[in-house]
């Protein structure tokens, strides 16, 4: 699980998911206020290394955090850059 806090004023936030080869399974949230979900993605892809996961999310308003879950077991650790 990370969270990544950004300001009042990033009108939309990229980011990108991948792995060392294994399966990348995760969850992405867009949160504005605590546990307020806007938006959910559930992924799943058999190699993260080969086809990593990218998307641009809009961001409007005040209080945004992306949070960042690997829903895949610990042997199956992901990298993700916002």
């Amino acid at each position: 699980l990370r969270t990544y806090p950004f300001d009042p004023h990033v009108e939309s936030i990229q980011i990108l998911l991948k792995t060392d080869g294994r399966p990348l399974n995760a969850r992405i949230e867009l949160l504005q206020g605590p546990n307020n979900n806007k938006q959910v993605i559930e992924l799943y892809t058999e190699d993260g290394l080969d086809r990593p996961f990218f998307c641009v999310l809009e961001s409007p308003g005040s209080g945004n955090v992306i949070r960042i879950v690997n829903t895949a077991t610990v042997e199956f650790p992901l990298t993700c850059s916002c």
